[in-house]
């Protein structure tokens, strides 16, 4: 079924209702401009007929580099119900990066705003298979501005029939922990996901969304729930202003929040000096990268009515599982403390989980660790993704068929528990083996967080002559670069507490980390180690 058939349905049975709300400062004040979704299906109806219009067909691969505005889930459900293949790239990946992956995708359209058109009138290479050039600034040239007969265009439009295989989109990983990929969306897989965030959150029609990234709310919306677009960079979660995102929050009476810890941090710091509460959330969910028990200690104070919730998952399959804050701090923050890793839940409905020996070469059979070993996490359901656009090596390290199943290998290390609960130990490609035995980033690193002038801290290999050591580098609140004997004498103390951690021969600040563009928070402990040998 075509995704953009749920937001068909959404303007039939809510027609007066908000659909997506912008968040327009102007001067000191908030103005909310919005669409209902009956102006919601109209107005991409319109889009729809327009992208026709220029020759954009079902299964064209459209790259879409749009800012979060009031059009952007518009433009985005108008190339679905076209039946192109809407294609989304990070813009924080860096540029070399960036058109690394569009020279690679081979768009055929493009649509963007006016300063990506004059770009490419520069770097013609990345963009020389687009034929098709829309933007959503008068730009002049060839290129179509797309409101220039919009109040014109056909206001009905019918979905371009899509079967559940059919792609739906193209969606980049962020290169954070490797190359950037094109993970390759189904219909069926967007609106499984759809299925599994409604039954995850007990989401409806009644709640309001603001989501911290913006290809998030295409889920609420087709929810029928209306959705918040924040006053955020969303390429810059770390640097996100809180009391832009309180102030919208409360004027909206948002009760679903999701993004990056990056933005919850600052958000959570924000509301406790300013003693505000957030009583209209029920749900603040985090996702990118293991969260902090102090987080969730934060929001115990700020949400009144609700919780935190930190689902785990990657573009390659989401979710896969979930877990609350109130288990993660009366359940298994002692685990944790021990060194056990990070719990992140059980598998979502559809999901399932399982544990496999670790091997760094593509697999064809699904070889599971005994119950409670630690080991590759791999899942199959009905989120996993087929494999990466014109990628087939990437494709056949990443999947495994078995028995009917494609699975698909997560890159993480993990074990589960008697009770089925996952727990979270890190990136395969971030453990660190020596002769005697494998050591993995979070089973030493929650041991030292517990310091509190800890902002965060990293495990990472160093070499001296044939042997492998273990080293700890650690970015202090305060950013201090030079270790005090105080601090040092609490860290030597923190050694003691597991056998684990009295394997870290040598520790080192940082000023601040190197971490990933999309969450702002997932560690390059690669370049660390390279940083840390540098400093022996």
């Amino acid at each position: 079924m075509n995704i953009a058939l749920r937001i068909q349905e959404m303007a039939r049975r809510h027609p007066q209702k908000k659909s997506v709300i912008f968040s327009q400062r102007v001067g000191e004040r908030y103005r909310y401009p919005s669409y209902t979704f009956a102006e919601f299906e109209e107005r991409s109806n319109q889009m729809a007929n327009t992208f026709v219009s220029l020759g954009i067909t079902p299964g064209m691969r459209t790259l879409l580099f749009v800012k979060p505005c009031l059009d952007f889930s518009v433009i985005t459900f108008a190339l679905f119900k076209v039946g192109a293949v809407p294609v989304l790239i990070d813009p924080g990946m860096g540029l070399k990066n960036l058109l690394s992956s569009v020279e690679q995708v081979r768009p055929e359209a493009l649509v963007s705003i006016g300063k990506v058109h004059w770009v490419r009138r520069f770097l013609v290479k990345p963009f020389r298979s687009v034929n098709i050039n829309v933007s959503l600034d008068p730009v002049g040239g060839k290129t179509c501005y797309l409101y220039e007969n919009l109040a014109s265009a056909g206001r009905e439009f019918s979905p371009v029939d899509r079967k559940s295989e059919d792609v739906s989109a193209i969606l980049f990983t962020s290169g954070g922990t490797g190359i950037p990929k094109g993970v390759l969306y189904t219909h069926g897989i967007l609106n499984a996901q759809t299925d599994a965030l409604r039954e995850m959150f007990s989401l409806d029609e009644t709640q309001v969304d603001l989501p911290g990234f913006p290809l998030f709310a295409l889920f609420t919306l087709a929810m029928g729930m209306s959705s918040v677009i924040p006053d955020l960079d969303p390429t810059r979660p770390a640097q996100c202003d809180p009391a832009k995102l309180v102030r919208n929050i409360l004027d909206q009476q948002v009760s679903f929040v999701a993004g990056s810890p990056a933005i919850w941090e600052r958000v959570g710091a924000y509301c406790l000096v300013k003693n505000i509460q957030l009583g209209s959330v029920k749900q603040v969910v985090m996702f990118g990268a293991p969260v902090r028990a102090e987080l969730h200690r934060t929001f115990k104070k700020i949400l009144p009515f609700g919780d935190t919730f930190t689902p785990y998952g990657a573009t390659e399959c989401l979710p896969v599982s979930l877990i609350r804050g109130t288990d993660v701090l009366q359940k298994h923050l002692p685990k944790t403390l021990q060194g056990m890793g990070t719990c992140v839940g059980k598998a979502v409905p559809g999901v399932e989980i399982k544990i496999i020996f670790v091997t760094d070469i593509p697999e064809s059979e699904l070889r599971e660790v005994p119950s409670g070993e630690v080991g590759e996490i791999v899942v199959s359901g009905r989120q996993v993704t087929p494999g990466y656009f014109e990628m087939d090596q990437e494709t056949k390290k990443a999947k495994i068929t078995h028995a009917g199943k494609l699975w698909h290998r997560m890159g993480d290390l993990g074990w589960m528990d008697e009770e089925k609960n996952l727990w979270f130990l890190g990136r395969k490609g971030h453990r660190v083996e020596t002769r005697e035995e494998t050591f993995y980033p979070l089973q030493i690193e929650a041991i030292f967080n517990q310091h509190k002038d800890i902002k965060r801290s990293a495990l990472v290999k160093i070499r001296a002559g044939n042997e492998v050591g273990l080293a700890l580098v650690i970015e202090r609140h305060d950013r201090k670069t030079r270790m005090d004997p105080k601090f040092l004498s609490d860290l030597e103390g923190l050694k003691r507490k597991t056998r684990p951690a009295e394997r870290v021969s040598h520790f080192f600040l940082h000023p601040s980390f190197p971490v990933d563009v999309r969450h702002n928070i997932k560690i390059d402990r690669t370049k660390l180690s390279h940083w840390a040998q540098l400093r022996l």
